[in-house]
């Protein structure tokens, strides 16, 4: 390792170089600043907000106890989760002690460190000559790095925040006998101490029972690491037949560069105990041939993984600390889709009826009679291989355009899906229909509570003006109660669940569709 400080009377800088050292202090791999020499790292990013990361680690190490450094690491690792482990089966590895630092150095720091005593501080005139003050350190106003490990983070947290918002944050120096709430220029500190950190720092107390050069797998679980994926669906000025380009979004905020990274990238919903608190931290082309599309291999793999689903980048990748990067993984074309009309005419004040059970609603008579006058517009398709899709997909934000007469494309809606497996359906609300509206009445309510019953009518009304007729699904809520019986309607329907139905209705060209149906609740 490589460790040089330069001290002058007016500036201090410090460069370090990560390594690993044993108790002698040789270097066993080192590397400009986040730049590490050796094999690259491999990265499983989740999609909630933390990653796994593996480095195989050189080690050079005396019989017995070795004291090792590593700063090569993320300002979000989770400690308890290091895993070091001996690649050579002859050896063995035990960590008999492991201390982390998080607190780099920094000039809030230095301050506290020298809290009660006077240092130089470096001023300028107005004609910009520099000149040298005393200043004694009353209040460094430094809050300390916050860690998810802390006993009471939350609290801790709050306690930080209440120190911010009360000043607590601003320094007190005392200059020539008076106090003043800033800085009288640039502090000038002595040297470094010896057990100050410039970097997030693992040291541990490493024993082995033989002596030599060899290479180790380091493994740990950070936070500040995320990825999500995206999708654009592009449509033909006329008919249902989609493209689709699918991306996912890599976030690197976990304070290191990984560069030439193996990323795999794991989906699904993997329970993960919290923090106390958080973590705080192109262009559509032609139409493809399935997933990747082209000539080209696809960017990206997938593969069944336990319950959740794994998908591989093909290329390693440089993450820099503080950078979002997008990658393709998913292309194809020639999906058929359709557009489905929905009105669902219930509409309810649901500040109002917050928190009401079925006895409130059963009783209260004018629950339901608000009408809703807008019909939904939905994108639906199916995710199978026949379709040109097949692929497990990710959860993630799906956006529709549709190409002009023009050309161009014009941005028609958006949602997000769920993880969804091959072959399952893709129903997604985009916006609501400019050229269409319905109207939803009740016509008749009567009821016994004491025989226990209720008798409750409605008119629906959907009015069509566009150029072509469509097809609309009316919805229908049966909320008084879970027994129920339909005793009398105007069109067929089906049943979607044990509280809701539907009516498939056609609407004719600048016509309207009027649905009538009695439902009789008992309890």
């Amino acid at each position: 390792m490589k460790n040089v400080r330069q001290v002058g009377s007016l500036c201090l800088c410090a460069v370090l170089i990560w390594g690993v050292l044993d108790a002698g202090g040789r270097a066993f791999a080192a590397g400009a600043d986040d730049e590490p020499k050796g094999e690259a790292p491999a990265l499983t990013i989740y999609n909630q907000q933390f990653a796994v990361v593996r480095q195989k680690m050189p080690l050079d190490l005396k019989l017995g106890v070795n004291h090792v450094q590593v700063t090569d690491i993320t300002a979000h690792l989770e400690p308890d989760s290091v895993i070091l482990r001996p690649l050579d089966t002859g050896r063995r590895l035990q960590i008999l002690e492991q201390n982390y630092r998080n607190d780099p150095v920094s000039q809030q720091l230095l301050l506290s460190l020298y809290e009660g005593k006077t240092i130089d501080f470096l001023q300028t005139d107005k004609d910009a000559n520099p000149h040298l003050i005393q200043g004694k350190i009353i209040r460094s106003g430094y809050v300390p790095h916050y860690t998810a490990f802390q006993a009471d983070g939350q609290q801790y947290y709050q306690q930080q925040a209440s120190n911010t918002q009360g000043g607590g944050e601003q320094p007190v120096i005392e200059v020539n006998g008076k106090l003043q709430f800033s800085l009288p220029g640039q502090p000038l500190f002595p040297a470094l101490a010896d057990d100050t950190v410039l970097k997030p720092t693992l040291a541990w107390e490493l024993q082995t029972d033989k002596a030599g050069a060899t290479t180790a797998e380091f493994s740990y679980v950070t936070g500040g690491m995320n990825w999500e994926a995206s999708y654009n669906v592009v449509a033909p000025p006329k008919g249902s037949v989609l493209e689709l380009v699918g991306w996912v979004t890599l976030d690197n905020q976990s304070g290191r560069t990984f560069r030439d990274a193996h990323v795999k990238l794991m989906a699904g919903d993997v329970n993960k105990v919290p923090p106390p608190r958080p973590i705080v931290m192109g262009s559509v082309g032609a139409m493809g041939f399935g997933i990747g599309g082209g000539q080209f291999g696809p960017p990206v793999t997938e593969k069944a993984f336990d319950e959740y689903h794994l998908y591989t980048l093909e290329h390693a990748t440089t993450l820099h600390d503080r950078e979002t990067k997008q990658v393709e993984f998913v292309r194809a074309g020639g999906i058929q889709s359709q557009t489905v009309y929905v009105y669902d005419g219930f509409k309810v004040d649901q500040n109002y009826y917050r928190g009401w059970t079925y006895e409130n609603i059963r009783q209260q008579e004018s629950y339901g009679t608000l009408s809703n006058p807008k019909v939904w517009v939905m994108q639906e398709f199916k995710n199978s291989t026949a379709n040109h899709l097949g692929m497990p997909l990710p959860k993630g934000r799906v956006r529709f355009y549709r190409r002009d007469d023009d050309g161009q494309l014009e941005f028609t809606g958006e949602n997000d899906i769920d993880h969804t497996p091959r072959d399952e359906t893709i129903r997604l609300y985009t916006g609501s229909a400019f050229d269409m509206t319905g109207e939803r009445s009740r016509t008749e309510f009567r009821s016994d509570y004491n025989a226990r019953w209720i008798d409750e009518s409605f008119e629906i009304k959907v009015r069509n003006h566009k150029p072509t007729p469509v097809e609309v699904r009316i919805v229908e809520h049966l909320y008084r109660w879970t027994s129920w019986d339909i005793v009398k309607n105007s069109d067929p329907f089906k049943k979607v669940d044990s509280q809701t139905v539907e009516f498939v209705v056609q609407v004719p060209t600048d016509g309207e569709k009027v649905v009538n149906y009695k439902v009789h609740y008992s309890w």
